[in-house]
């Protein structure tokens, strides 16, 4: 089929390229998870002391009253000796390939008594919970428990057992969850999962899997009997690479995140659909960023060619919050996911000054 432009692709070109080339072009890789925290303090101190993560750099942007914190869990065995808010921690920031929570304070919040995020978890809204796992849920609930954390869900309470949601300083619920086959020198606590609610899986697969070049791993389906909805269990695809996978709705499938993921720090995605959103006209996920609803902001892929990354998306029908060429902030992009969520797009190797 001719391209409707001369020398450009048509759409349907561009679709076939994203399918194929994603990775081996573009090496898009899922790489942040962004939520705005009132107190940078409070929030380290819970990310860092209580559930072992590492701060891997920060900036502090004065003229635009906003600073950002970027924590991973490190991998079994490994060790991090930049310093953050260097230029060699910037530099390693934007060309790693590992999945880190980006935690965002507007200045002055900490100073306001009766300020508050949405933390999620209310009538439509999108965002559920990060997650990390570990190797004994139990134990892992009581030393949080003996330093103070609070509880939506302790591990023999409600329908699911085994399984726990502490809060954050923010009421951001962070799941507990259990991982098979601990490896030496692994994190007490790693970051795991990071839960978005959709409206139309066939839609956010296509989006995911076909658009951005990710791994679905695993899915369950629940009947109505036992919730009546779906979850579906996305990764970075060179996480997998090389690997047979089991057929992603086998109880394999599920035992291969827990056995092989969770416990080298690797994150996955989790998608859920409660079934029927799908056919309501007009149904719609708060998506985080705007008022009553802010706080959760987006998830953020690194990308080799920002600018022809981007307009392969567009081609293929993805709208646009900010394109790379736009606003204050130069080699980045923000694309709408199917839901309205924010999806941030970096080029690889990006260099930012504090300013």
């Amino acid at each position: 089929m001719p391209s409707s432009t001369k020398g450009m692709p048509t759409a349907m070109e561009m679709r076939r390229e994203l399918r194929g080339a994603v990775r081996p072009r573009w090496r898009a890789h899922w790489q942040q998870t962004m939520l705005r925290v009132k107190d940078p303090k409070k929030s380290l101190q819970f990310y860092q002391d209580h559930l072992g993560m590492t701060l891997i750099d920060k900036y502090k942007f004065e003229k635009f009253d906003f600073s950002l914190y970027f924590l991973a869990s490190l991998k079994p065995g490994e060790t991090y000796e930049l310093t953050p808010g260097t230029k060699e921690a910037h530099a390693y920031l934007w060309d790693c390939d590992r999945v880190t929570l980006e935690l965002t304070h507007n200045h002055g919040t900490e100073e306001e008594e009766e300020f508050a995020y949405h933390p999620g978890n209310k009538e439509k809204d999108g965002f559920g919970h990060i997650a990390v796992a570990v190797d004994d849920v139990y134990e892992a609930s009581e030393d949080l428990l003996a330093k103070g954390v609070e509880f939506k869900k302790l591990p023999d309470e409600g329908r699911m057992k085994g399984l726990a949601f502490a809060y954050d300083p923010d009421n951001y619920w962070v799941e507990i969850v259990k991982r098979e086959g601990a490896l030496d020198n692994a994190p007490k606590f790693a970051l795991s999962q990071t839960m978005l609610r959709i409206k139309d899986p066939a839609a956010s697969l296509r989006f995911y899997t076909e658009l951005v070049g990710m791994q679905l791993v695993a899915e369950r389906h629940y009947p109505k009997e036992k919730g009546d909805f779906s979850l579906y269990f996305l990764c970075n695809k060179e996480d997998v690479e090389g690997v047979d996978l089991p057929p992603s709705t086998t109880p394999e499938a599920m035992a291969y995140i827990k056995e092989n993921l969770y416990p080298k720090s690797i994150p996955v995605l989790e998608l859920t659909h409660n079934h029927g959103t799908e056919s309501q006209d007009g149904f719609r996920h708060h998506s985080g960023n705007e008022e009553p609803n802010k706080g959760f902001g987006h998830i953020g892929f690194l990308v080799d060619d920002l600018d022809s990354f981007c307009d392969a998306l567009e081609q293929n029908g993805v709208e646009f919050k900010k394109k790379p060429s736009e606003g204050n902030m130069k080699g980045l992009a923000f694309a709408l996911d199917p839901d309205g969520y924010w999806v941030e797009v970096i080029g690889r190797g990006l260099q930012v000054e504090e300013c």
